[in-house]
């Protein structure tokens, strides 16, 4: 995989553990952690809108 343009997510903030996201020409996107960033998810755009969708309406547990 060739290096990717990753960027902060708006809402990580100052904190310490946050979202990054990189998309790429073909489509895909690609999400990681900072306290765990050699582990990538690779979705595609209609699924993670569909994620974020469902998290958004549905009252969860935030895990500490």
């Amino acid at each position: 995989m060739s290096a990717l343009d990753w960027q902060k997510s708006s809402f990580s903030g100052d904190q310490a553990n946050c979202l990054y996201v990189a998309a790429t020409p073909t489509g895909t996107v690609h999400l990681r952690e900072s306290d765990t960033p050699d582990a990538v998810l690779t979705t595609t755009p209609t699924t993670l809108a569909t994620l974020i969708r469902t998290l958004a309406r549905t009252p969860h547990v935030r895990v500490t």
